[in-house]
């Protein structure tokens, strides 16, 4: 069983004009020491440091020494209250047990990141949805992978965190799990989302990560030109599934719609306003923000008028995996070189109809559903280099 060793010291070179000189006490458990001033004096020929006592007896010395006993037993209560807790501690923790400050559990990195688990995972279905949570379960299992290939030891502590921590983090992210930087940073993300959490409940005294900046990605946007998505609109397939899913493709190509807002597109979700134009009102599953779609472009028109009347669905449904896999062969068949997605109907979308077209960048922000312009911005600010040229052109002539 662990103990504590209490010692008063006699601190002779502090010794003030009148001869007295500071008597300061010195807790030590399991190896680590911490030591304070009492705020007591003595003549240094009145002190035995092995009896931990001063004397002669005498009404100022009786004082010193009452003072130090009533020290020595609330050092011991502390001790003991903390023991009774069956929680791990330190003598700092003692210390502070001692002086009556609250004690804030000194946590280590995994096991807060857990406790931050386990609350997350009561919020599914109500804040967040369950691939979110699981993003942070991944991250939990490459951290401890990473622990201990780096410390050799299954945690770290909270407090023991720095800047060097998540750059090394991210070295390894690169190096060992092939990750790519998208995906580190929205790794490193969440860490930090943890810690900041460790840090409002004062489990750490300064947040490591703060000045971190993440590197900046650039991805590549593919999507179908204006004379990729002519012909894919002009073809006529032989087979009868590979048209329906050349004209799902193309109404997400003028709508915007994710897969999985494609995939769940019913016809309650179809609004018509006042002046005849029907909406697409729905809720974005990966921000939860409602968004809306007019029904305008001839091509999405059409798509739908065709399916809809099969089912409460608007378009068929098929499988995620299934559709991209079709989209290959469709690809194929028109020799465009490109990895055509679903998500590529969402981006031809934001360029070739919308971009290409002098729509503003803040309109398509709003259709695509992002939660902030920032988002559009860094995905399709580059796309079109030849409209931002146009732009600048039009701007010479104003100033000239």
């Amino acid at each position: 069983m662990n103990t504590i060793s209490i010692l008063f010291v006699l601190d002779k070179a502090k010794t003030n004009t009148k001869g007295l000189a500071p008597l300061r006490c010195r807790i030590t458990y399991l190896g680590e020491r911490k030591p304070f001033a009492t705020g007591l004096f003595i003549n240094p020929k009145h002190w035995d440091s092995k009896q931990q006592k001063a004397k002669p007896l005498n009404e100022e010395n009786n004082y010193v020494n009452n003072q130090l006993s009533l020290i020595k037993n609330k050092i011991n209560q502390a001790f003991l209250l903390l023991q009774l807790q069956d929680e791990s501690f330190e003598v700092d923790d003692i210390y502070k047990q001692y002086k009556g400050e609250t004690l804030v559990k000194d946590y280590s990195l995994l096991e807060y990141y857990k406790l931050y688990l386990e609350r997350l995972k009561k919020l599914i279905g109500i804040d967040i949805k369950q691939p979110t949570y699981d993003k942070f379960e991944y991250i939990k299992d490459d951290l401890e992978e990473f622990i201990q290939l780096k410390f050799k030891k299954s945690d770290i502590k909270l407090k023991d965190l720095d800047f060097d921590f998540i750059t090394e983090f991210e070295y390894y992210s690169k190096t060992e799990l092939k990750h790519s930087q998208i995906t580190i940073n929205k790794a490193i993300q969440r860490i930090k989302k943890v810690v900041k959490k460790a840090l409002s409940q004062k489990h750490i005294e300064s947040n490591p990560f703060e000045e971190h900046t993440p590197k900046k990605v650039h991805p590549k946007i593919v999507f179908l030109t204006q004379e990729e998505l002519d012909k894919l609109e002009s073809h006529i397939f032989q087979s009868e599934t590979l048209n329906k899913i050349k004209d799902c493709y193309l109404f997400c190509c003028y709508t915007g719609l994710a897969y999985k807002e494609m995939f769940e597109l019913r016809k309650e979700d179809l609004i018509t306003k006042p002046d005849g134009i029907s909406w697409i009102y729905k809720e974005r599953e990966k921000t939860n923000r409602t968004f809306s779609v007019p029904l305008i472009l001839p091509k999405a028109l059409e798509v739908m008028e065709k399916y809809s009347s099969e089912s409460e669905y608007i378009l068929p449904r098929v499988s995620n995996q299934y559709f991209n896999r079709l989209l290959k062969e469709i690809a194929s068949a028109l020799e465009i070189s490109k990895n055509l997605t679903h998500h590529t109907a969402r981006k031809t979308f934001a360029s070739t109809v919308l971009l290409s077209n002098d729509i503003p960048i803040e309109v398509i922000s709003k259709l695509l559903g992002h939660s902030k312009i920032t988002t559009t911005q860094d995905y399709y600010a580059d796309v079109m280099p030849e409209k931002l040229s146009e732009q600048l052109k039009k701007l010479k002539s104003k100033i000239m």
